[in-house]
């Protein structure tokens, strides 16, 4: 009987595994639970030498001694259900329930028709192709918008807390190397058109061909032949963004071009190329690219509580967005990747001031100042007047930042999910350093929908809608998205509510039972918001 071997590592601990190639994915799984000495609802994660969360399957590529694989245990809650209460809650379901019932109507099929339909064995399949989609989203070439996924094992990891804060010196060759080769090819009209629209899928895209995408702006926009950016310089500027960038759950280089192609896309709808000077556009576009530089997942009220370096060198006075803006500046005062180094000295001075002022206006907590400022100037607005140009360009790159939800539900909920880990991580350390724990980033009050509909409600809708006041066009591209993203998550947040009333209920009449609603009953509170690719 043909076998295969895996080496790996625990707790440091080298340990290997034998199994014939046609084992059950469940066998293979308890041989590792049994290597690890891991309780039966204890989590595995296994790491392959480049760090990627890969899947324990019978489908594992057999390695050596010297490219051992890293298995790590994530023990569960004793006092939670198998799939813990943190996901269930999240999801508004008790998965663990589900589960019991979908196994106890597997063996009644059994039982039933003698053996198992094949359609079930496809369903299984199915599930497990689906499970390693979600375990890494950049995987598609770049000639392609919608493409099938690439078989190859080596791409980077969405699991971020698995990976240095800063880029290696490896990762970043080897994104430049890719980018260089493929910045050259010629980008098809289709991809330019959809690189306008606030629909554009950010998860297709590897990140040499994000850096790609980027040049193509800045191209279209006429900035290389306006300002006589030289290419390479241009190239050499996305580079160093992107090494700048760390590898964080949310604030990420990913982030900076949903930020950067929602203002790009925001400019296009609205023909701003008709309506100010190309000059302002090389800032708005610049600054969206510029605004996030060298985050690292913890924001100005952690800074200023912590007492952290950069609060006390901005004397808690936007520490975060000032040290942004000082990022870029750094960026642009090398030679090589300065794209305004043939620019007059009032042009540079002009992008300069204007740079500060979009990126510091990202500071939340400013939102309402800025906002008010907008609505005083909306009925007298003038495109010729500089004070109004300057509080638009200061709404559009706010916009853009938070602009998620205004994207299709597939790209902003996995979007979301980032946000809530690295909101979750934050009030986990605030607790840990006994700092004052961020209501809305606190794992223990906050859920998935508890943490949209407000959001939304009172920072969303008042921006955009003032936005859409001054330009009616994007009524159907921002405002009509941002509702139906409302009624989703207020619908989730009703189900998950009444989940947990009929639970109550159900613990107080047969407390030794778990009664919790069939899913059938939930879909049906739920109605059309809930999408089965959701669940």
């Amino acid at each position: 009987m043909e076998t295969k071997i895996i080496y790996f590592t625990v707790n440091g601990r080298p340990e290997q595994a034998e199994f014939p190639v046609d084992c059950p994915a469940q066998d293979v799984k308890d041989l590792f639970r049994s290597a690890a000495e891991a309780g039966p609802h204890d989590i595995l994660k296994l790491y392959n030498p480049k760090g990627n969360i890969i899947n324990i399957s019978p489908q594992l590529t057999p390695n050596s001694p010297h490219s051992c694989y890293k298995l790590e245990v994530v023990a569960a809650d004793c006092n939670s259900e198998p799939l813990g209460t943190e996901l269930a809650v999240a999801l508004g379901f008790d998965l663990s329930s589900m589960e019991k019932r979908l196994q106890s109507l597997e063996k009644k099929i059994l039982i039933e028709a003698g053996e198992t339909p094949a359609i079930v064995y496809e369903m299984k399949r199915q599930v497990e192709s689906f499970r390693e989609k979600l375990e890494s989203v950049e995987h598609l070439s770049w000639l392609g918008l919608f493409k099938e996924l690439s078989e190859g094992t080596h791409k980077p990891s969405p699991f971020y807390h698995k990976r240095t804060l800063r880029k290696t010196r490896e990762e970043c060759e080897h994104v430049k190397e890719k980018f260089l080769q493929m910045s050259s090819l010629e980008v098809s009209e289709e991809v330019r058109q959809y690189l306008k629209t606030p629909t554009f899928d950010n998860w297709q895209w590897e990140d040499a061909e994000i850096m790609v995408l980027l040049q193509v702006m800045y191209t279209d926009l006429d900035f290389i032949s306006t300002f006589n950016i030289e290419l390479d310089v241009l190239q050499q500027f996305l580079y160093e963004v992107y090494k700048r960038y760390n590898n964080i759950p949310f604030h990420n280089f990913k982030h900076c071009f949903c930020v950067t192609q929602m203002m790009y896309g925001l400019i296009w709808l609205t023909d701003l190329r008709s309506k100010i000077d190309c000059i302002d556009l090389l800032i708005m576009l610049t600054s969206a690219v510029c605004h996030d530089l060298d985050h690292t997942g913890y924001n100005n009220a952690y800074q200023i509580n912590a007492r952290t370096e950069l609060a006390l060198r901005y004397n808690d006075i936007s520490p975060l967005e000032n040290h942004h803006c000082a990022v870029a500046f750094e960026i642009l005062e090398k030679t090589e990747s300065n794209i305004f180094r043939n620019l007059t000295t009032e042009q540079y001075k002009r992008i300069r001031e204007g740079i500060i002022k979009c990126i510091l206006a990202t500071d939340m907590s400013r939102h309402t100042e800025i906002l008010n400022k907008f609505k005083a100037i909306l009925p007298v607005f003038d495109f010729s007047n500089k004070d109004h140009r300057d509080v638009l360009m200061m709404i559009m790159i706010k916009v853009s930042d938070i602009s998620n939800e205004a994207r299709p539900m597939d790209v902003a909920e996995p979007w979301l999910d980032c946000l809530l880990q690295e909101f979750f991580n934050q009030s986990d350390m605030e607790k840990l350093e006994g700092l004052p724990v961020t209501p809305f980033m606190d794992r223990d009050k906050v859920t998935k929908p508890s943490s949209q509909t407000g959001f939304i409600r009172f920072v969303l809708f008042p921006l955009f809608i003032e936005l859409a006041n001054l330009f009616p066009c994007l009524e159907q591209h921002i405002i009509d998205p941002v509702r139906k993203a409302l009624d989703y998550y207020t619908e989730m947040e009703k189900a998950l509510e009444r989940e947990k009333q009929n639970r109550t209920q159900s613990e107080k009449t047969k407390p030794k039972e778990s009664n919790t609603p069939k899913e059938s009953e939930l879909q049906q509170e739920m109605g059309p918001a809930l999408k089965p690719s959701t669940v």
